[in-house]
């Protein structure tokens, strides 16, 4: 692939047979070292503002947030892909509002990609977006946005044994390929399973990638890194089944750093005085 990847890199892999990866990313330190592991694609993802500025409310993310955020995380990828979610809002305006945020978030932002959820349900938002020439990720499936509106509740269908039903096999491989036909260039689907999972990838030919719910069936993943490198304060307690635990790493390092200063020793890392 070279130095860069490109949209169409990423596409190509599909065809390889090889594994796309990626991760969720919000700042600029977490993007750089993301970027330096070598993923493929860094998503920068509208549950910022649940997973690190706190908040309930899942929809409670603008447009000028985002912006910003994806800012950051474009500051800090130099090889990969970086894909950039839509708030909610400007897909729920209309195709021209569509429009409008995708350039944004393209122009001002620095996204290579941006991302639709409950896509299925804005084919016609996914075809301007694409022949505005901005590459369009379709997110499908049980998705925040549809289970709210849907009160399926996605908490409780957000977890690893947490699949769309089999009897929503046809209807999904039926969405995926309408959303290809509009011009989506991936698709990422949310809680796949592994019976409809593999389903809707043999239905396109575009790439099907995706997190909770997804598994090696799919063309490639997508992973929170706080959630792969349990960089959360639940860590600290209940450690996660992912790939560290920074968390506890974190609150170790802050315990021993307290007690230096109250001993009165020198820091480690602090300038001698």
């Amino acid at each position: 692939m070279g130095t860069h990847v490109t949209v169409a890199d990423v596409v190509a892999m599909k065809r390889r047979g090889q594994k796309i990866v990626g991760v969720v990313a919000w700042d600029y330190q977490l993007a750089q070292i993301a970027d330096r592991a070598g993923v493929d694609l860094v998503s920068v993802g509208d549950s910022v503002g649940t997973n690190l500025w706190g908040r309930s409310n899942p929809l409670d993310v603008s447009m000028d947030e985002m912006v910003l955020v994806c800012q950051a995380v474009r500051r800090g990828v130099k090889r990969a892909i970086v894909m950039c979610d839509f708030p909610f809002g400007p897909l729920q305006e209309g195709r021209a509002s569509a429009v409008r945020a995708a350039v944004r978030l393209a122009r001002d932002a620095g996204a290579d990609m941006v991302k639709l959820d409950a896509a299925a349900d804005f084919l016609d938002a996914v075809a301007a977006v694409s022949k505005a020439g901005i590459p369009v990720v379709a997110q499908f499936g049980i998705t925040p946005q549809t289970a709210l509106r849907h009160g399926i509740g996605y908490p409780q269908m957000s977890g690893p044994g947490s699949h769309v039903p089999l009897e929503m096999k046809e209807e999904l491989v039926a969405q995926a390929r309408q959303l290809e036909a509009a011009g989506a260039t991936m698709l990422d689907f949310t809680n796949s399973g592994p019976a409809v999972g593999p389903a809707v990838v043999q239905s396109v030919s575009i790439p099907v990638i995706g997190g909770m719910g997804g598994g090696p069936w799919l063309d490639g993943r997508i992973r929170m890194i706080h959630a792969a490198i349990g960089y959360s304060a639940a860590s600290v307690d209940n450690p996660s089944e992912g790939y560290a635990n920074v968390g506890a790493i974190a609150f170790d390092a802050l315990r021993a750093y307290s007690a230096d200063v109250r001993e009165g020793r020198q820091i480690k890392g602090g300038m001698a005085v």
